[in-house]
C-alpha cells in the first residue's frame, strides 16, 4: 500500500479498512473515520490521525475513509460525482435504489433513531407510531391515551428514558423529515408548504428550527447538501445532526 500510495491519485478504505491504512502510516497527519464502534480504538492506537468519530466518510488530501459498508456506497457515489458529474451519480444511485445521496459530513447516527432504540415498553410502541406517521396531528392527550397512561405520566416517561419532552421529541422528528424532504428535492422547495406538511408552523419558524438544531439556514443547507450541491467532505465545522444518519 505504501508503494501504491506514491502512484495513485486516491487511496481509500471502507469501515475498519482504515486500520490497514493507519498501520501503514498513510493516514498520519490526516483526518479519517471508521465504523463508530472502532473510532475510539483508531484514535487511541494512532494518535497522529485526526479521527472524525461520526462522519459517514472523510477526504483528506487524497486519503478517503468511510464508516460502515453502506457508507462506502456513499463514498463511491461521491467519487463518481467528482469525476463524472451529478447526473451520472444520480443514475447510479437510482439503479442501486438509494433514496438519498448522503454527504460525507452527515453523521453516522440519527438522534431520533437512537432515542427510539433507548425507549422501552409502552413508550417504544408509541415512538414506533410516531415514526410511522410523524405528520399526523399528534397531541399529548392522544399520545398518552394510545398507550393507556395519563399525559403527566407520559411526560415523565419521556424525561426518564429520553431526557426530553413529548413535544420536543415530536418537533425534532418532524424537523428531520423536513430536512430529508428538502435535500431530496430537485429544486429548493418553498418553506411555507414544507412547514405546513410537517406541522412545524410557518416558514419563519422552520428557519429558526433549522438554525437552532443544524446551525445553518434551510437555503444554505440545500445549497451544500441538496442534489445539485457540492460534494461535502467532513471537517470539524461541517454542519450536521448531532448523531444523524
Amino acid at each position: 500500500m505504501r508503494d501504491q500510495a506514491r502512484q495513485v491519485r486516491r487511496l481509500g478504505s471502507i469501515c475498519t479498512g482504515a486500520f490497514l491504512l493507519a498501520d501503514a502510516g498513510l493516514l498520519d497527519g490526516h483526518q479519517a473515520t471508521t465504523h463508530w464502534r472502532h473510532c475510539t480504538e483508531l484514535a487511541s492506537e494512532y494518535p497522529k490521525i485526526r479521527v472524525v468519530p461520526d462522519a459517514l466518510y472523510v477526504e483528506s488530501a487524497g486519503r478517503f475513509t468511510s464508516a460502515g459498508v453502506t457508507a462506502g456506497i456513499d463514498l463511491a457515489l461521491s467519487l463518481l460525482e467528482a469525476d463524472h458529474g451529478s447526473t451520472l451519480a444520480g443514475q447510479v444511485a437510482r439503479e442501486l435504489v438509494l433514496f438519498l445521496r448522503r454527504p460525507g459530513g452527515q453523521s453516522q447516527f440519527s438522534e431520533v433513531l437512537r432515542s427510539q432504540n433507548r425507549a422501552q415498553g409502552a413508550l417504544r410502541k408509541l415512538l414506533d407510531r410516531l415514526h410511522a406517521d410523524p405528520g399526523a396531528p399528534h397531541c399529548l392527550e392522544g399520545m398518552a391515551e394510545s398507550i393507556g397512561v395519563t399525559p403527566r405520566h407520559l411526560s415523565r416517561l419521556f424525561r426518564q428514558q429520553l431526557a426530553t419532552t413529548p413535544g420536543a421529541y415530536l418537533t425534532r422528528l418532524r424537523l428531520e423529515q423536513a430536512r430529508l424532504a428538502l435535500v431530496a428535492s430537485e429544486r429548493s422547495p418553498p418553506l411555507e408548504p414544507l412547514a405546513r406538511q410537517w406541522r412545524l408552523g410557518g416558514a419563519e419558524q422552520l428557519r429558526r428550527l433549522f438554525q437552532r438544531h443544524y446551525g445553518i439556514s434551510p437555503s444554505l443547507y440545500y445549497q451544500r447538501f441538496g442534489p445539485k450541491g457540492p460534494v461535502a467532505t467532513a471537517t470539524a465545522t461541517t454542519p450536521r445532526l448531532s448523531n444523524d444518519g
